[in-house]
């Protein structure tokens, strides 16, 4: 079975950061405890445990709750340079897309997103 690959991921580095990022950035509406982050972002838990003081004395993640022994971590949607962060996630996400899929301009996708509008498609708010 074939791994999913982050598109972040193969154009910046596997860093054990970035991948931790990466995972937070997409699965950004929940809480996880570090057992779960280092399972979801493919990084080995000696390495959350240490990525977490850096990452929680800069203000990149935040504690929300304790569950038992666990402590629950989430993006920190508040600091400006983790918003920063994201729309720099975001912008590379979408740049490789053009680039490799040759996928048609922001105002096509606007027209198309207006037309699938008017007869109620789906269409991803991404593109919007």
């Amino acid at each position: 079975m074939p791994q999913e690959r982050s598109v972040f991921l193969e154009r910046e580095g596997h860093t054990p950061k970035d991948k931790v990022l990466d995972f937070l950035i997409v699965a950004q509406d929940f809480d996880y405890s570090l057992k779960e982050i280092a399972k979801y972002s493919k990084v080995s838990y000696p390495c959350i445990k240490q990525l977490k003081k850096g990452l929680v004395k800069d203000k990149w993640i935040t504690l929300t709750r304790k569950v038992g022994k666990a402590q629950m971590y989430k993006l920190n949607i508040k600091n400006p340079v983790v918003l920063k962060f994201i729309d720099y996630y975001w912008a590379v996400i979408e740049s490789v897309v053009e680039t490799d899929l040759k996928i048609k301009g922001k105002e096509d996708i606007k027209d198309d997103f207006k037309s699938a509008q008017s007869i109620g498609m789906a269409v991803s708010a991404k593109n919007a």
